[in-house]
């Protein structure tokens, strides 16, 4: 579907959902096939007039594919042995076909390590190649209550021993309902969103200060494109210290209206149990249309065909974490970051009730004072005046 026609009805649907609010979350891994030799997970969040659809897959790079329908019972469908063909183009689709509004995709292509190496400047190490992971059964992950799912997985190779007593996870959580996540960052969402944690635990760097770099590539339908926003903000009552809140957003060419959205906090953490002495640097570098083909994903060449080289737009990001020194990392061998993907527009934070009521304490009571002070006054002065008695 066209992006101005998918445009306007996306936004029909979520303003129709939003007054809604919750949605009825499904979970179904490798639905149709019996094996857990691969890995795809489908989450399906219906609402009563629409359906969003999240399917994550390891499949060669780790991926997912975000499909908003304008039905509540639009179902996933998957030929699995064309889907692990040589020649997976066609093998997902969403029936109905003609229910589908907006597609998009995020894949998640390598993981660079580098450090300092002054005065030479930067060293890089070999590549991790994210579609030559061998990738855990998310199956014994799966959590339909929690709503929650782990993708792990480590190397095939891995001539190093880096990964030898740790791993790379993808930690995801779908929502029913608005709220925020408890544990820092305390992303807000909605239930027109899904949480993606990154998690680097236990691996050991190649270099005494080493920092890494995950890339993360996009893919839009024509007649839409990625952005990358920034806003800064100056409440940090949620993630203590952090001002600044990014957001990769998929906006038709014929308007500035959101299809979709990336959104994190800049920061990740060095800890399974994050505070705010635990943040680690995080930015964002390069956003660009990528001169590339995606490493294979059997999920995203299944889904969108032959139009991912032709007419699909496909922008690659490299996210870095830590400072210059990198210390962080080296010292705790933990790296978690969050982010939240979704339909429509990304949430926007606002002042609580508790902080408009101490900003209005705080700068109404000097105030009050002021005004109480200058009554005072006058009223001693009148009051001089008013027992001073003439001499005739």
């Amino acid at each position: 579907m066209a992006a101005g026609a998918g445009l306007a009805l996306l936004t029909a649907l979520l303003a129709a959902a939003g007054a809604e609010r919750d949605r009825k979350v499904s979970m179904q891994y490798n639905p149709g096939w019996n094996s857990s030799s691969v890995n795809l997970l489908h989450v399906q969040a219906a609402g009563p007039r629409d359906s969003l659809h999240y399917v994550w897959s390891s499949i060669g790079a780790p991926a997912v594919l975000l499909v908003a329908t304008q039905s509540p019972s639009s179902a996933l469908r998957v030929n699995w042995s064309q889907l692990l063909s040589a020649s997976p183009a066609g093998a997902i689709w969403i029936d109905p076909p003609d229910s589908v509004v907006y597609s998009s995709a995020v894949v998640f292509t390598k993981l660079f390590e580098f450090s300092e190496a002054k005065p030479l400047g930067k060293l890089f190490y070999p590549t991790y190649e994210l579609a030559e992971f061998s990738w855990d059964s998310l199956n014994h992950t799966l959590n339909r209550t929690a709503l929650t799912a782990r993708l792990r997985g480590a190397p095939a190779t891995d001539p190093a021993g880096s990964f030898s007593n740790g791993s790379l996870e993808f930690r995801v959580t779908a929502y029913e309902a608005a709220g925020r996540a408890g544990r820092l960052p305390s992303l807000l969402h909605t239930a027109d969103s899904s949480q993606l944690e990154f998690v680097l635990a236990g691996v050991a760097p190649r270099g005494n200060r080493s920092r890494f770099v995950l890339e993360v590539a996009t893919v839009e339908e024509a007649g839409a494109v990625r952005g990358l926003r920034s806003q800064r903000s100056i409440d940090d009552e949620y993630t203590p210290t952090i001002f600044e809140v990014l957001s990769l957003v998929a906006e038709s060419r014929n308007s500035s209206s959101t299809l979709g959205f990336l959104q994190w906090k800049a920061t990740a953490y060095g800890s399974p149990s994050p505070r705010r002495e635990d943040g680690i640097q995080c930015r964002a570098q390069g956003l660009q249309e990528a001169n590339w083909s995606l490493p294979t994903s059997s999920v995203i060449q299944a889904y969108f065909g032959d139009s991912l080289g032709t007419t699909c737009t496909i922008s690659a990001l490299n996210v870095s974490f830590g400072g210059e020194e990198g210390e962080v990392y080296q010292e705790k061998r933990y790296l978690s970051w969050s982010v939240l993907l979704g339909f429509g527009e990304p949430p926007r934070d606002s002042f609580s009730p508790l902080v408009i009521s101490i900003t209005a304490v705080a700068l109404g009571t000097p105030l009050a004072m002021l005004l109480l002070g200058t009554c005072l006054v006058l009223l001693a002065q009148r009051r001089r005046y008013s027992e001073y008695e003439p001499i005739n």
